[in-house]
């Protein structure tokens, strides 16, 4: 897209690019271009590739192993891992935690927590929604009672992603019940391996394991856990959602799924004998969430050049643009996805993930890249719920924005 950069930033780019070429490992990138599910591992190294060159934490300053670069170069990085097809990261650490830690940690909380999770030793998971608490999160009702220097957790988190896979959650519990009820909620950090945790499986409509119910019962957990002032947890929360719904803002993963349907467009799927590039209601619709993505792409260069002038960047300054860019991003992704599974049209039918994940004695139905549509498709309807759902955001806008 014809957005212009500086002589330093196009350089950048190009070293970026060129190192990402070389060190994302192919098998990985297979995998990602085709939708195959990532295993721990994959994740977990590729982190560690990207850590021993000091790139894994771009929101991190410099003093606690960040790589110092501007907020261009933040974007610009982000934007490249999606059009190489690297593995995306584990987000729950190095760009939701970490930034807590580093703005509202102690010092001694920096020492323990921020190395582990920086060089991958460490894996963390989130620990917000409820069965009764998703969208409505100050609602929740896990509580966390003081018993000397040890919280006494109980409660159950719902959908907590990677759980599975993690060492460590960051969760808000609620440590008293006076007042309004974003009153009262604390940030604790929780070993996964404390006595009282359990750990469910919840498989979502792709068939994939990714998220988990977690159960707390008598868990205990030091009080010098508890990040930031205690029954202040709500402000921290908030802080870290801004984090977690402008996700570096960047359009890579965008721009990869835009390309990927363009070339099926373009070759064996046809209809009435001619490719579907060439039907004029099917260009026009590719044609339509190209210029929504330019649009939301051109949005985002604002926003950095304005908190790039300000030097601003935070869970407060980012408000608006991470609430606008969050339901923009959401919903082009999903109508991407949507257009995929119209262009290869009866091959979307077939789940065909253990075709290529586990080996079967038949060929996959269709070609490659149908293997994956549909359950890719499936899996992406839960971006407008997650952070917040859009009609939180919406909501969330018309208040603080619009004065409604």
């Amino acid at each position: 897209m014809d957005l212009t950069f500086s002589p330093e930033d196009g350089a950048f780019r190009a070293e970026v690019r060129a190192y990402l070429a070389e060190a994302t490992p192919p098998e990985l990138k297979y995998k990602v271009e085709n939708g195959i599910e990532m295993q721990r591992d994959d994740v977990v190294g590729w982190h560690k590739t990207l850590y021993r060159k000091g790139w894994v934490a771009p929101n991190w300053p410099k003093e606690h192993g960040g790589p110092g670069w501007s907020l261009t170069q933040k974007y610009i990085f982000d934007e490249e891992l999606g059009l190489a097809g690297a593995p995306r990261l584990i987000t729950f650490g190095v760009n939701m935690c970490g930034p807590v830690l580093i703005g509202f940690g102690t010092k001694a909380q920096k020492r323990r927590f921020l190395p582990p999770m920086l060089s991958g030793e460490h894996i963390w998971c989130q620990g917000y929604s409820e069965p009764e608490a998703g969208s409505d999160l100050a609602s929740l009702r896990t509580t966390a009672v003081r018993d000397g220097d040890e919280w006494v957790i109980n409660g159950a988190k719902t959908w907590t992603t990677k759980a599975h896979w993690s060492d460590w959650c960051f969760l808000l519990a609620r440590t008293h019940s006076e007042g309004r009820k974003q009153e009262g909620i604390s940030f604790i950090l929780v070993d996964l391996k404390t006595p009282g945790i359990e750990i469910r499986p919840i498989y979502l409509m792709d068939g994939l394991h990714e998220t988990n119910m977690v159960f707390y019962n008598d868990v205990r957990v030091p009080v010098a856990n508890t990040v930031g002032e205690i029954h202040k947890g709500w402000s921290i929360g908030k802080y870290l959602l801004a984090h977690e719904r402008m996700s570096g803002g960047s359009l890579g993963q965008h721009k990869t799924v835009l390309r990927q349907l363009k070339e099926i467009a373009a070759g064996d799927e046809k209809s009435g004998g001619r490719p579907l590039a060439a039907q004029p209601d099917f260009a026009r619709h590719v044609a339509a969430i190209e210029m929504e993505l330019r649009s939301l792409e051109a949005f985002n260069m604002r926003a950095i050049d304005k908190f790039s002038q300000h030097g601003e960047l935070g869970g407060k300054a980012l408000g608006a643009e991470a609430n606008i860019f969050k339901i923009r991003n959401s919903e082009i992704l999903q109508r991407l996805y949507e257009l995929k599974v119209e262009a290869i049209g009866y091959y979307a039918m077939p789940y065909q993930l253990a075709a290529l994940k586990d080996g079967w004695n038949e060929p996959a139905i269709g070609a490659e890249y149908a293997n994956a549509c549909t359950p890719s498709y499936l899996h992406f309807r839960k971006v407008t719920i997650y952070s917040g759902s859009n009609e939180i955001q919406h909501n969330i806008l018309a208040k603080a924005q619009l004065g409604m």
